[in-house]
């Protein structure tokens, strides 16, 4: 049956998987959910994922969603010796709270900074950016002395955040004036396996969504 991958391009979440499975030499099944005509609501997709949401895996009947989740999953029974997700209980913890901190802090930030303004037409909250800006500080402080996020050694943690950040570029933030990130930015671009094909696309198709929905 293989792996199958529920997900959207643009989706940053999405993106994150897609990197992760380049990374590992993971071929998906890659199955498009239209959440605009409401697949993602019908019964044999919420068998899979009751949050109704992307991206969710299929690995040979069993069904994981959250990404994090996933990318974990895919390091665990696949990654075993590459790196991408250390086994010493140490440095572990480091990737754990690393994607934590960004799905409850920074890309969480981000997420109540933009997509009001993208989906709802709300006006820019110059308090929310503060507060995201105030968690790029503490990725650019992370980062000090370290060619990646955890030291001198690409893992999970570089490709879930380089999915969050890179989706930057289609906003008004100016993650680029850190440093540290740029360096790293550049860096983990290089480096992570076939960026452009699992990250590079996805990151065209939402800043074409970007650029309809704030058009109109």
């Amino acid at each position: 049956m293989g792996l199958d991958l529920y997900y959207v391009p643009g989706s940053p979440p999405c993106r994150s998987v897609l990197l992760t499975a380049r990374a590992l030499n993971l071929n998906l099944n890659l199955k498009l959910v239209d959440l605009h005509g409401g697949e993602h609501m019908k019964p044999e997709y919420l068998k899979i994922n009751p949050q109704h949401t992307v991206p969710a895996l299929v690995d040979d009947g069993f069904a994981v969603w959250e990404s994090r989740a996933i990318i974990t999953y895919l390091a665990n029974k696949y990654g075993k010796g590459k790196g991408l997700y250390p086994e010493d209980p140490k440095a572990r913890a480091q990737v754990d709270q690393l994607l934590f901190y960004n799905i409850g802090s920074l890309y969480a930030r981000f997420s109540d900074y933009f997509y009001p303004q993208l989906f709802g037409g709300a006006p820019a909250d110059q308090a929310k950016l503060e507060k995201l800006e105030d968690a790029l500080k503490v990725v650019n402080t992370l980062l000090e002395g370290k060619q990646y996020l955890t030291g001198n050694t690409l893992t999970i943690a570089d490709l879930d955040y380089l999915a969050a950040i890179s989706t930057f570029e289609a906003t008004d933030v100016n993650f680029l004036k850190y440093p540290n990130i740029k360096r790293w930015y550049e860096t983990a671009k290089s480096n992570a396996p076939g960026y452009e094909e699992a990250n590079g696309k996805g990151l065209v198709a939402f800043k074409e969504l970007v650029k309809n929905l704030l058009k109109k």
